[in-house]
């Protein structure tokens, strides 16, 4: 991932408090670290699930600590947290920067979601109860409100609601805890693939079929269709950094780029 894919954009506060939300219980659950430790975890995270620390940027510890007025040792800390979730890399004797997947990483994270989640939705599919499908309907109908509004922060973290919820509602834990360790590897980059021209009404029709195929009880159609949507945000991804965001390209050069992927 290049930072020259991250666009220049206006600081959503509630989209950040909801990156720092997401990042705090994914912490707090895996991990017994200090406050100030989670903290500074939460909140450098959740600026770089937001963009506003781009991929491959210098994470200056000197600089964090005098943010933090604290000494070094606990940001060191905060960032070796955020390297094992994905979002921070610590090289030897190199400054910590923001993590920078590349198209094959991509490519493994959101086909082991796909499988995944297909697990997820054939076991709701075929559990689910009534007052359960209700509970589903709330996160859908904030996408829904989000996807008429064009309000694509709102989408992604309602986005986000649905899908913990499915996990939630599968009482598969140890699923959960996998898909968990990939969350905030793919939180930044649904945002990415979600502004791609047509993908937020092509997720919203997804979703809205897997609503009824819970409501018929149709296990394959479910699992089939939350695959579907997880493939088609690959594509979406594949499409933005292998032929250079979206730009338009001759064939004999998009071969070139996929050929060095």
């Amino acid at each position: 991932m290049d930072t020259k894919v991250v666009k220049n954009r206006p600081p959503d506060p509630r989209s950040i408090e909801q990156a720092q939300a997401l990042v705090r219980r994914i912490v707090a659950e895996r991990h017994d670290r200090p406050s100030l430790v989670s903290h500074i975890a939460c909140e450098v995270g959740g600026e770089i699930i937001e963009g506003l620390r781009p991929p491959g940027a210098d994470l200056n510890s000197v600089e964090l600590s005098k943010r933090y007025k604290t000494s070094r040792t606990p940001i060191r800390e905060a960032l070796m947290l955020l390297e094992k979730e994905g979002l921070v890399d610590v090289p030897p004797r190199k400054r910590p920067r923001v993590a920078s997947p590349d198209v094959a990483e991509i490519r493994e994270i959101y086909r082991a979601r796909s499988v995944l989640f297909g697990m997820i939705a054939s076991e709701v599919a075929r559990t689910i109860t009534s007052e359960e499908l209700d509970l589903l309907q709330q996160p859908f109908r904030e996408m829904e409100r989000a996807y008429q509004r064009d309000d694509l922060n709102a989408f992604i973290w309602a986005n986000v609601d649905f899908y913990e919820l499915n996990t939630q509602l599968a009482k598969n834990r140890t699923v959960k805890r996998m898909l968990d360790s990939l969350l905030l590897r793919t939180a930044r980059l649904r945002r990415i693939s979600l502004s791609r021209p047509g993908r937020m009404a092509r997720s919203f029709d997804d979703h809205a079929r897997l609503l009824k195929a819970y409501e018929d009880r149709d296990e394959q159609l479910a699992a089939a269709l939350i695959r579907s949507n997880h493939i088609n945000a690959l594509a979406a991804l594949e499409t933005y950094f292998v032929e250079g965001d979206g730009e338009r390209t001759s064939e004999p050069v998009r071969r070139r780029r996929r050929a060095a992927v």
